[in-house]
């Protein structure tokens, strides 16, 4: 039903041509080599794999699912992970398109975990230098998702290759993370029990550089939608009648406006009207405004939401309606683990950035200029692990933040998109289903291969890694900021995938009959002005 890239390659090692991939072929199979020797044969290995994982971005590309909808890439990474040995199950946490997909036994159970999901109205086709939306004001991969579960999955199929075959002990999970652009998944995977036995978290995000960092990053937020009831009547014949609930909302929001002068000049809060009435000529007796609260820890984002609730409150008194509230998720700022980025980073090194072509800079340099950004073409030297707390501060929010308060846990940023480009827009996806994507895609892979590697074999690594994460959470404990209970709020953006689907569908990638997605469209890479 979904279009499948060819099977990762399941036969011995001595198939592949890679120098060390021969030499690890004549050792004993009970023998594990040095961790060198081992990290060597798995970037080799993943190189072998490249196709395998252009094939992966693409298709994922090719679906620009929304969150919580994200059912045909949920299906197609599960049924290539089921095909690979993994043992997956499915509608986890209340979700219908996440899962748990796990194979190995014993200690360390090493995770994996990357975003599924797309944005609404970041339609674009790669490839192309300027706004191409391939279907107009349609949902697409503007943040880049598309690539990180093609990164995991090539990465647990290398090490899980190269546990095979020395008889290594442990464990590998791979989840999603549904719904990442609305924060609304990992707090319910972690009440639901789901990283419980974890060791270690291996996460990725695209990015534009090739780096990790470590201490806290970002700020966290909730996220809560509230509803006012009012009484409808004729706008003309009787208003005085009527208790219009668009009435409340406008005037929370005026509230809350109001109120920001007066809120630490840290947070940040955003909102948009979900709902504000049918027609005109009827007083709305149901009205919707969804916010976002953030701060920089549990106390003042928990404040910050309280304030809101208060304004909700004041303002349903004033309009005679009714309101209630709902959380549709949350994340605390995140806080990553030293040692594990520390080890990440020399990975990263031994990788190294990819090695990018005329056509992959002429792209990103047109791109440059479409966005009047600084026009320096492709990053061409991966990234010093920075000093917590140095640098800009980073405003966004990220649910694997929650994770990173339960388990020990990593970010790879690895180099897959155009520096300069605008974040959660169509210009985030020119990239994306482009060699500079593939090419990226493929050394985030060998880096998390390796990084696994170190987590297996190298013992005083998990340990350190345990240890930081002891000190982090001495004297602050995590506590869910969705109230108990809760549910996923699976129903958002259905309406919206359903009427984008039958197009999407039709743009589906093909790999029995093209190289690449662009290769499908017709692109001509790279197209500029």
């Amino acid at each position: 039903m979904f279009p499948q890239p060819a099977r990762a390659t399941m036969s011995p090692l001595s198939r592949f041509r890679g120098p060390v991939l021969l030499a690890l072929a004549g050792m004993l199979q009970a023998q594990t080599p040095p961790i060198p020797v081992m990290k060597q044969a798995a970037q080799e290995m993943v190189e072998a794999r490249r196709v395998f994982t252009q094939q992966m971005v693409d298709s994922i590309f090719s679906f620009s699912e929304l969150g919580y909808q994200e059912t045909q890439t949920s299906a197609y990474v599960t049924a290539i992970l089921e095909r690979n040995g993994f043992k997956v199950v499915r509608g986890v946490a209340g979700m219908p398109t996440a899962w748990v997909a796990e194979w190995g036994a014993g200690k360390p159970v090493i995770g994996f975990i990357a975003d599924i999901d797309g944005l609404p109205e970041t339609s674009q086709t790669p490839g192309v230098a300027y706004h191409k939306p391939l279907i107009p004001n349609g949902p697409g991969h503007g943040e880049g998702h598309n690539a990180g579960q093609a990164l995991n999955v090539t990465a647990a199929l290398v090490v899980k290759e190269l546990m095979e075959k020395y008889k290594i002990s442990g464990t590998l999970r791979l989840y999603p993370g549904v719904a990442e652009e609305l924060l609304g998944s990992r707090t319910y995977m972690v009440n639901a029990g789901l990283f419980r036995g974890l060791d270690a978290m291996l996460s990725t995000h695209i990015a534009a550089d090739f780096g990790t960092a470590y201490g806290p990053v970002g700020s966290g937020l909730v996220s809560v939608e509230y509803t006012f009831t009012g009484r409808s009547a004729h706008s003309a014949g009787s208003p005085w009648f009527g208790r219009s609930a668009l009435d409340a909302v406008e005037l929370m929001n005026v509230g809350w406006n109001y109120r920001r002068e007066h809120l630490r000049t840290e947070q940040r809060s955003h909102y948009v009207i979900t709902h504000g009435g049918d027609q005109p000529n009827v007083v709305p007796p149901l009205a919707k405004v969804w916010y976002y609260f953030r701060e920089w820890d549990y106390e003042r984002i928990k404040e910050l939401h309280d304030t809101g609730t208060r304004i909700a409150q004041g303002a349903a008194m004033m309009t005679d309606t009714q309101f209630s509230e709902r959380t549709l998720g949350a994340a605390w700022p995140g806080h990553f683990n030293k040692p594990l980025a520390e080890a990440l980073t020399a990975n990263i090194k031994k990788t190294g950035m990819p090695k990018w072509s005329d056509a992959d800079e002429q792209l990103a340099v047109a791109a440059q200029k479409e966005l009047k950004a600084n026009a320096g073409g492709l990053n061409r030297n991966v990234t010093e692990l920075p000093l917590a707390g140095s640098g800009p501060r980073m405003y966004g929010s990220d649910d694997i933040a929650e994770v990173s308060w339960n388990i020990p846990t990593v970010v790879l940023r690895f180099p897959g998109n155009i520096p300069g480009m605008v974040g959660h827009h169509w210009s985030s996806g020119i990239a994306m289903a482009t060699p500079i994507a593939h090419k990226g895609t493929t050394a985030g892979a060998a880096a998390h291969a390796m990084t696994a590697l170190d987590l297996l074999l190298d013992p005083p690594l998990l340990h350190a890694a345990r240890e930081y994460f002891a000190n982090q959470t001495r004297d602050i404990k995590w506590k869910s900021l969705i109230p108990p209970g809760s549910q996923a709020p699976i129903e958002l953006n259905r309406e919206k995938m359903e009427r984008f689907r039958p197009q999407l569908d039709k743009l589906r990638y093909d790999p029995t009959k093209y190289k690449t997605y662009m290769e499908q469209l017709g692109v001509q890479y790279p197209v500029v002005r």
